[in-house]
């Protein structure tokens, strides 16, 4: 897997905190930097690269033959399998008429198209780039060019989404027959212009209660439509699921390209400094601008639990005694017993536990109390 970060949006998101720049004055600096890391960077992954995934940021800001360029440098030097998924995260605004056709002449094969809501006045208030009608039309125009693997993203949690506008975001996505839809509930991160908000009483706080509401109102509507609940944020129809990110959750090892991205062998997670200026200064001197975090066994361990519980594959119980050993064992059922007991987790008679609808709603908790500190 081959990730990467293009650090640059038309304007911020209220909500946002990833890196992120609104001036492209690094722009052209920052895609040569981004050639020469993957020249560098070569003899990171071992095996056959079966995705590619450009995040970001906005990656849709970018012209085709600059991410078709990112594509063909890769493929300089990996070997990309003949059946790889390649996604584009775009903003519906970007996907005009005159972008999508000639994105089909690059090797893109799935956009994921940052939705959000389909209410202009929720667009506005999350300080989106698009709006409504981009929404939806920008779903329509990549439709009609011929992609077919698509996925949407949906926001759900805010203060002005009732359950109502809820319902009828998840329902165009089902009517346009989108076959993937990744939905998450909306979180204040400090620094962001919505903390901003909320301390200062332009907004109201987030509501947990009405988040778990709308979980419980996305699980339901998508499956009855015939949608798979494969992650706990990511829904699909029968085989199509997205490979990125499952294979993210399944452990395999990845690279990350650009600012801020994230890399991940097996044995040691590193990443890159996120700041545009650094990361270029660093590439250009011969010297990778990142830090590297060797992993413990307990950091494996809990790696481990964290991306497997979110999963309908879930934690394998024989997985933990192979990998790990029979104490790790006991410490994971021990730690189960009680959310066993309250009908939060379920062990299946071949030893794969997965959580409940319920416990879906505790993922995170559930998958800290199980760490291993040392």
């Amino acid at each position: 897997m081959i990730y990467f970060h293009i650090p640059f949006c038309k304007q911020a998101c209220h909500y946002c905190d990833f890196h992120f720049s609104t001036s492209l004055k690094y722009r052209e600096d920052l895609l040569a930097a981004m050639h020469l890391e993957i020249e560098k960077r070569a003899a990171y992954l071992s095996e056959d690269v079966h995705s590619i995934y450009f995040g970001g940021g906005t990656p849709s800001i970018l012209e085709a033959d600059e991410i078709q360029g990112l594509v063909d440098k890769v493929s300089q030097h990996f070997h990309i399998s003949t059946d790889a998924e390649i996604t584009l995260e775009a903003n519906p605004d970007d996907l005009h008429k005159k972008k999508v056709q000639a994105l089909r002449g690059t090797a893109i094969n799935r956009f994921s198209i940052g939705i959000q809501s389909f209410f202009e006045e929720d667009l506005r208030w999350m300080n989106r780039a698009h709006n409504a009608e981009e929404a939806t039309s920008s779903i329509m125009r990549v439709q009609d060019a011929g992609f077919e693997n698509i996925t949407c993203d949906l926001i759900y949690g805010y203060p002005l989404l009732t359950n109502a506008k809820w319902k009828s975001n998840m329902q165009q996505l089902i009517d346009l027959q989108v076959p993937h839809i990744s939905s998450y509930s909306m979180t204040v991160e400090k620094k962001t212009a919505l903390d901003h908000m909320i301390n200062k009483g332009k907004t109201p706080a987030l509501n947990e209660a009405q988040s778990a509401d709308q979980m419980l109102l996305l699980i339901d509507t998508l499956t009855n439509a015939g949608y798979e609940q494969y992650e706990i944020s990511n829904f699909a129809y029968p085989g199509r699921h997205a490979k990125h990110n499952s294979n993210y959750w399944m452990g395999k090892p990845y690279l990350g390209i650009g600012p801020s991205a994230h890399s991940f062998n097996g044995d040691s997670r590193s990443w890159n400094v996120a700041n545009n200026a650094l990361y270029i200064k660093g590439i250009l001197a011969n010297e990778l601008q990142l830090e590297t975090e060797q992993l413990t066994k307990n950091d494996r361990y809990n790696e481990y639990i964290m991306t497997a519980l979110r999963t309908k594959w879930g934690v394998d119980k024989h997985f933990v005694e192979k990998e790990f050993g029979s104490d790790y064992t006991n410490e994971l059922l021990h730690g189960l017993a009680a959310y066993i007991h309250n009908g939060e987790v379920q062990e299946a008679s071949s030893g794969i536990i997965t959580l409940t609808a319920s416990g879906k709603l505790l993922a995170d908790q559930i998958a800290s109390e199980l760490f291993i500190v040392e």
